[in-house]
């Protein structure tokens, strides 16, 4: 059961939540990420809330391109996202977070998206996808125009592969459109930035939220969305000739 106590402010604590912030940046560790940046902020609400908080940088990992769970054996001799996958399984909340590039999400976001739906015909113990029962959102990070169209891309990509999408389940900074400073540069504004500070503490608070609500319920209902039943011919409220 999710725990009920409540923090010095009167507000909930979450010390049975786990959440995986998966950074999508271009660069690798140790080169600074602005998204790193917003990261921490979200991250840092949820751990003092007792989220036990795991964060990846995807692209210090050896992903390979493809849609099946393990790509080794299919063209790629080394594939690091069968074990990415056992963390992302281990969370009930999931961030995917990334920069703008051309106004679209980076190509690791979009590996990392093609990654998930390579997983997503698995199962789970009652027959649902597997991801059911998990609450997603998403940050981006920016200095040209393009957040909410990434962050469209990306819930439509979660709710798709089975996660439950809170209300407000998506910040994030951009600056000037056009060149100019990033969110960790000095002077820009970034870090202070009233809108993305409440739209960041919103979506991480909703999140938790939902992903408490799911853990006390046990997930989403088994009824009516059990790929294993349907596949055996057990359609409810489908016409089926075979339905038993």
């Amino acid at each position: 059961m999710t725990s009920t106590r409540t923090a010095e402010d009167g507000g909930p604590r979450f010390e049975d939540l786990r959440a995986l912030f998966v950074n999508c940046t271009l660069k690798r560790s140790p080169e600074p990420s602005n998204t790193e940046g917003l990261i921490e902020l979200s991250s840092g609400i949820m751990r003092a809330r007792g989220v036990e908080v795991d964060v990846l940088r995807a692209v210090d990992h050896d992903i390979a391109t493809g849609v099946w769970p393990d790509m080794t054996g299919r063209g790629w001799a080394v594939d690091e996202w069968p074990a990415i996958y056992e963390r992302v399984l281990a969370a009930d909340v999931l961030v995917l977070c990334g920069p703008i590039w051309l106004g679209d999400n980076s190509s690791v976001m979009k590996r990392v998206i093609e990654r998930l739906y390579a997983n997503s015909s698995l199962l789970n113990e009652r027959g649902q996808y597997a991801y059911y029962g998990r609450a997603a959102g998403c940050l981006i990070t920016g200095n040209e125009d393009g957040v909410k169209h990434c962050a469209m891309d990306v819930l439509y990509s979660l709710q798709h592969l089975g996660y439950t999408i809170p209300p407000q389940a998506d910040a994030g900074w951009i600056g000037p459109i056009g060149p100019g400073p990033s969110y960790l540069d000095p002077d820009s504004g970034g870090p202070e930035n009233d809108f993305t500070n409440r739209n960041t503490t919103f979506m991480t608070f909703n999140l938790m939220h939902v992903a408490a609500m799911l853990k006390r319920s046990g997930g989403v209902p088994a009824f009516g969305n059990q790929r294993s039943e349907w596949e055996t011919g057990s359609r409810p409220d489908a016409a089926n000739p075979e339905h038993r």
